[in-house]
């Protein structure tokens, strides 16, 4: 069997490890980048690399900071030259630094713009160049955010750039129409990106890491007892918060044959999160309450 191409963008963990092996058992092999300063980095590869070969899938780790004006490029050529051309890329490196319109800074609004937006595009751009250069009816899927939708306190920059990429995918599905390269995303809500055991392996949190309790290193019962997505799941209209795999199958679906007629759109993957308008943040207070 002829197994697909596939670059992503941040696959070592999270929500991109779970699109990894997705798109692993729809015959697709993977080559992805994993950010070099990962908490626990050497075992996230390894486990990925490992799960992937359960799934028939070669995989290719290569390292790569996207505030880097030349990571972009590295990355998909180290990449496409590794796994031997490309099927389909899928953006999905990224970051939110939570901060309110007045304590923003310079560096955070260009770190931000050059993870979240720039990066996004140079890959797109250099994959639809590759795809159109060897007449390749390949497909772009770029992970949004139920926060282009909805705004969020302490996060202005990341919800704009979001909005952007909702709107740039249906120009860019316009541009590569021609050349049948279909471009959708995919906007996810509240996803589970750490397991129970991931959590009480980490030594520290950093302001992105909002679920993370520092007294999880001195009480690790409060996982079990008080984990974010837990408190927050229950106030979701579906009742859940989401996992890596509900993410990864979306966008195996859309890359697929099956979705061969879709182009331009966001498909937003939240269990119902933002119809009420309720924030992720406002379960902390009363998660007995309901959405």
């Amino acid at each position: 069997m002829n197994r697909k191409k596939a670059i992503l963008s941040g696959g070592e963990i999270g929500m991109g490890r779970g699109i990894a092996l997705e798109l692993a058992e729809n015959g697709y092999d993977v080559a992805f980048s994993y950010y070099p300063k990962t908490q626990n980095l050497e075992d996230a590869l390894s486990t990925t690399a490992k799960l992937l070969e359960e799934r028939g899938a070669r995989s290719w780790a290569f390292p790569a900071d996207f505030s880097k004006k030349d990571a972009p490029r590295e990355f998909f050529e180290a990449a496409v030259d590794a796994i031997g051309g490309i099927d389909l890329l899928v953006n999905n490196a990224g970051v939110n630094i939570p901060l309110p319109l007045q304590d923003i800074t310079e560096k955070n609004f260009d770190y931000l713009v050059s993870v979240d937006l720039r990066a996004y595009v140079m890959l797109m751009h250099y994959a639809a160049k590759y795809m159109i250069d060897h007449d390749l009816q390949g497909c772009i899927v770029n992970i949004s955010s139920s926060r282009g939708e909805r705004a969020y306190a302490n996060a202005g920059i990341y919800c704009g750039i979001k909005a952007c990429l909702n709107h740039m995918a249906e120009a860019f599905a316009l541009d590569l129409a021609p050349y049948r390269i279909r471009v959708n995303n995919v906007a996810p809500g509240a996803i589970r990106v750490r397991t129970d055991e991931e959590l009480l392996a980490m030594t520290h949190g950093r302001k992105t890491d909002y679920f993370f309790n520092e007294d999880f290193k001195t009480n690790p019962k409060l996982v079990e007892d008080q984990d974010f997505w837990d408190l927050l799941g229950p106030r979701i209209p579906l009742g859940r918060v989401g996992t890596p795999k509900d993410i990864g199958r979306a966008v195996a679906f859309l890359a697929s044959e099956k979705a061969s007629y879709i182009t331009g759109i966001t498909l937003r993957v939240d269990g119902g999160l933002i119809l009420p308008g309720m924030p992720e943040d406002s379960s902390m207070g009363a998660p007995d309450k309901g959405w």
